[in-house]
């Protein structure tokens, strides 16, 4: 089986804001002298109240509304606003909105008031810092755990982020944008992969079946040849006066015709053995066909639902494709390992996050009372023991919750059951 290697752009993007101080050097190069206005970062600073939208550069703007706002939600601001036309692309929705964000009159506070609404949540953990280094600090954690619009938004206003850590901040995300894209092509390499795979696996099964097919007509296209030629042979035998002589002929005859006999049988019984094998051959084959199948719809599923948690700013994602709120709903995740980013994921879209690794190093014991707890439970088949699993499906039995089996422990899967949750 043909192996395509992976491409993790969230392993990519903490090596390179580990190694990125030549990148952002050529990156600003075509900034500004300053992305703040001096005297409202005198009067926000004093005051310590966050920034607007409208008083950051203008050269800020598109990356905030590319990567903070989906299409959906400009759309509605835009509706709001009156200035949307009919039949316009997500592009020209995207030109009106970085326009609206250099306004100061109230189409400007209303996309200001809808980023805060949006990404209350982060904003409320950014307020708790009070000092650039807090601030940088908590944009890297949110960055490591793929949080990137709400962190941008909350770091890009918040009072104590200086011009020096905007334009970090600026060159983080641009770079993120090139490194989600280079992933997304990587899995539709891997996708077309598959199924040019697959055709030829198809080919190859008609093919050895018309084989099949062929020598199985051959074969008794044969025998009725030899009982054909044996009724001639008899009929045309003349009347002889000698029994003896005829009844030698005959017997020549005859075992001549046994032994033509015994050699289309053993064709016969070695053409079955092989359309034995074939088929079972087949069988195997369209199991594996039947899972690479599955297999790609899972990997499409997962690779549209990591698509709309990133959302980068050169690739707005679709209305359909943007998950809906899952506020008041309780989800229990067991077994896994690191799970910041998952439970960042669920908090984002509103849902509460409960954790139990299954029994490694949380008391066996307290699952029953996280169960009890929970709206819906989640585990990774690929990160949780057997027992583990057992004694879950039981619990969940008896408090009659629902529970969602999750092809592996990734970013991917998890992200795939919150849609599906959604509908």
């Amino acid at each position: 089986m043909t192996s395509i290697p992976r491409f993790d752009p969230i392993k990519s993007i903490g090596d390179f804001a580990a190694h990125n101080g030549t990148l952002r050097s050529q990156l600003f190069v075509a900034l500004p002298p300053k992305m703040i206005q001096p005297i409202l970062e005198a009067e926000v600073r004093q005051v310590g109240r966050r920034r607007k939208i409208w008083e950051l550069s203008n050269q800020l703007h598109c990356s905030i509304v590319g990567t903070c706002l989906a299409t959906a939600d400009l759309r509605q601001i835009l509706v709001k606003a009156k200035v949307v036309l009919d039949g316009a692309s997500e592009h020209d929705l995207h030109r009106q909105g970085v326009a609206l964000a250099g306004q100061h009159d109230g189409l400007g506070k209303l996309l200001h008031k809808t980023l805060d609404r949006l990404h209350r949540t982060m904003v409320s953990r950014f307020d708790k810092a009070g000092t650039v280094d807090a601030v940088r600090s908590l944009w890297r954690e949110a960055v490591s755990q793929g949080d990137i619009p709400g962190a941008y938004w909350a770091a890009m206003t918040h009072p104590a982020t200086n011009d020096a850590l905007i334009r970090e901040i600026f060159g983080d995300v641009h770079m993120l944008s090139h490194l989600v894209g280079a992933a997304n092509r990587a899995d539709i390499r891997r996708l077309s992969a598959l199924e040019a795979e697959n055709a030829a696996l198809h080919d190859k099964l008609a093919r050895q079946q018309d084989h099949l097919r062929d020598g199985i007509t051959r074969r008794d296209a044969k025998i009725r040849e030899l009982g054909d030629a044996l009724a001639r042979r008899i009929a045309e035998q003349p009347a002889a006066a000698d029994v003896a002589s005829d009844a030698a002929a005959l017997t020549d005859l005859v075992a001549s015709l046994e032994q033509r006999l015994r050699r289309e049988a053993n064709r016969n019984a070695a053409l079955e053995e092989r359309l034995a094998r074939t088929n079972e051959e087949l069988g195997r084959e369209r199991a594996e066909r039947s899972g690479l199948v599955r297999s790609e719809a899972a990997l499409r599923e997962e690779l549209g639902a990591v698509e709309a948690s990133f959302r980068p700013q050169d690739e707005p994602a679709s209305p359909a494709a943007a998950p809906a709120s899952l506020s008041g709903l309780t989800l229990l995740y067991v077994g896994g390992r690191s799970v910041g980013h998952l439970q960042a994921l669920s908090e984002r879209l509103g849902a509460s996050f409960l954790h139990h690794d299954g029994g490694i190093e949380d008391r066996s014991g307290l699952l029953g009372g996280l169960v009890s707890r929970a709206d819906v439970v989640l585990f990774p088949v690929d990160c949780i023991s057997h027992e583990a699993v057992t004694n879950l499906k039981r619990l969940c039995r008896q408090t009659a919750k629902p529970f969602m089996p999750l092809r592996s422990s990734g970013m991917g899967s998890f992200a795939a059951a919150l849609f599906k949750l959604r509908d």
